[in-house]
């Protein structure tokens, strides 16, 4: 889907019905503010950084990649620097021994 060039083209009937038509939900923030998707653009940029810019065919298998991506690979300061894959089979393995 090609950008709008003007903001107003984002409220238009017919650009609304296109993402609706994709499931899409639209997303507007403030006139003027360079803040409302700061957070979705650090995201979406680590994301495509991290996993590689490409299309997938359906939603489903970009799900599914993206997923895969974030559980076994993506590091976690949170998680002492684990995957959020290894810190539930290090939960499991605890606690199965733990009976």
């Amino acid at each position: 889907m090609r950008r709008p060039v003007e903001s107003a083209q984002y409220a238009s009937t017919e650009f609304r019905a296109t993402l609706a038509a994709h499931e899409i939900r639209p997303s507007m923030g403030r006139t003027g503010s360079c803040y409302d998707n700061a957070a979705a653009e650090s995201f979406f940029a680590t994301l495509k950084t991290e996993t590689g810019a490409r299309s997938w065919t359906t939603r489903q298998q970009a799900r599914h990649a993206v997923f895969a991506y974030y559980n076994h690979h993506r590091l976690h300061s949170t998680l002492d620097y684990r995957t959020p894959h290894e810190t539930r089979l290090s939960y499991r393995h605890h606690h199965a021994h733990a009976k």
